[in-house]
C-alpha cells in the first residue's frame, strides 16, 4: 500500500502550504498570489524547499485559475533570481536588441522559418538574443537542427551567449543552458497531463535584458498576461501575436494582430489563400534551399519576410507594416551577400 508521510499537521504545517491554500481554497475563498508571493513561492521550488507533491498541485493551481501577469512577474523574477541574472531593466547594455522566446508549442510545429527571419534581422544590426525550448516536439524540425545545418553553434551560458551576439550580433541559448530546473518544470507536462504556469513565464525571462521582446503565443487568452507579465519586469516594448505553433511567426494568409504595448496593430495578408495553407512543415533540406537561394519558395519567403516585419516593428527599426515589410524584403533580397 502506497503511503504519503511527512513530519507536519495542522498547528505546524509545511511554510510552502498557505500558497496552496491560497490558490486552492475553493469558490469564493481562493484568490490569485500577489507578485511577492509568487516570487517567494517559486523561490521555495527552485531551491528545493517545497516537496515534490507540492510542486505539482501548485503548477496545476495556478493553471487551473489562470495565471495573471503579477503572478507571472514574481515567477519569472524568482528563476532570474536563482539564475543569477541582473535585474531586468531591459536597456539592452548586456548586447541585445531584441529579446526572442522560441518555445514551440504546437505538436505539429513545423521547419523553424522564424528562425531564417531573426537571421535577416542580425545580418542587418539588429542584436537578436533567441532563448528557447523544442526538443520535446514530436514532428517538424529542431530550432538546434537548424541552427547545426546553418552552422551556426548554440550557447552553452549567458556569457558565451552574449560574446555571440558580440561576434554576429545572433544566440541562441537554449533553456536548459540557463535554467535547467526550470526547463525540468517544463518537463513535467507528460506527468501533470498538461501545460502549466511555467509555459507563460518563460517567455518573460529575457536573460539577455533586451529593451524589446516579440512574442509568439498559441491560446489568446494569454495575450494580455504575457503583455502585462513583461512589462511589469522591465520590458520597454512587448510585442505579442498568435503564431505558427505558438511561435513568434507570422502566417501570410490572414490578418495577423500584432499586440504592441497597448497598441492593437492588425497586420493583413501578404498573399491570397490560394497559395496553400502553409508552409510545408517537415524538410529542413527545404528550408535551408529556400535561404540559400535554390529553391523558390512564395510562401516560405512570405512567412520569413513578413515575421521579420513584426520583429522590425517590435525593435523600433519600422515605424508600420508597409515600411517594415519593404525593409525586410531588401534584407531578404541582400541575404546571401552578407
Amino acid at each position: 500500500m502506497t503511503r504519503f508521510d511527512h513530519d507536519y499537521d495542522a498547528d505546524d504545517p509545511h511554510p510552502f502550504s498557505k500558497y496552496l491554500a491560497a490558490l486552492g481554497r475553493g469558490p469564493g475563498r481562493s484568490r490569485s498570489l500577489t507578485r511577492d508571493e509568487a516570487f517567494e513561492a517559486m523561490s521555495m521550488v527552485l531551491d528545493g524547499r517545497a516537496d515534490e507533491l507540492q510542486v505539482g498541485a501548485f503548477l496545476l493551481l495556478l493553471r487551473y485559475r489562470h495565471e495573471n501577469a503579477e503572478e507571472v512577474a514574481g515567477l519569472a523574477e524568482a528563476i532570474r533570481h536563482h539564475e543569477g541574472l541582473p535585474r531586468l531593466v531591459g536597456d539592452g547594455r548586456q548586447g541585445a536588441d531584441l529579446d526572442w522566446p522560441s518555445y514551440a508549442a504546437g505538436r505539429t510545429r513545423g521547419a523553424p522559418w522564424f528562425l531564417l527571419s531573426a537571421l535577416l534581422l542580425a545580418q542587418n544590426g539588429v542584436r537578436v538574443a533567441m532563448h528557447g525550448f523544442n526538443s520535446h516536439l514530436k514532428n517538424g524540425t529542431l530550432t538546434e537542427q537548424c541552427l547545426a545545418a546553418l552552422d551556426l553553434p548554440v550557447a552553452a551560458s549567458v556569457d558565451e551567449a552574449r560574446v555571440q551576439l558580440s561576434q554576429r550580433n545572433f544566440t541562441y541559448m537554449p533553456l536548459r543552458n540557463f535554467s535547467p530546473v526550470t526547463q525540468d518544470l517544463l518537463g513535467l507536462r507528460p506527468l501533470l497531463g498538461l501545460r502549466t504556469a511555467v509555459n507563460t513565464v518563460v517567455r518573460t525571462l529575457n536573460p539577455l535584458n533586451a529593451p524589446a521582446s516579440f512574442v509568439g503565443i498559441f491560446h489568446p487568452p494569454y495575450l494580455d498576461v504575457q503583455l502585462g507579465a513583461a512589462q511589469n519586469l522591465g520590458t520597454a516594448r512587448v510585442g505579442v501575436i498568435k503564431g505558427g505553433g505558438g511561435e513568434a511567426e507570422r502566417t501570410p494568409f490572414k490578418p495577423v494582430m500584432l499586440s504592441l504595448n497597448q497598441d492593437q496593430q492588425n497586420w493583413q495578408p501578404m498573399l491570397d489563400k490560394s497559395l496553400g495553407p502553409k508552409v510545408d512543415p517537415a524538410t529542413l533540406d527545404h528550408l535551408l534551399a529556400v535561404w540559400r537561394g535554390g529553391v523558390e519558395d512564395a510562401v516560405g519567403r512570405a512567412v520569413v519576410i513578413g515575421t521579420a516585419a513584426q520583429a522590425l516593428v517590435v525593435a523600433a527599426r519600422a515605424a508600420n507594416q508597409q515600411e517594415a515589410e519593404a525593409q525586410a524584403a531588401i534584407f531578404w533580397d541582400r541575404r546571401l551577400e552578407a
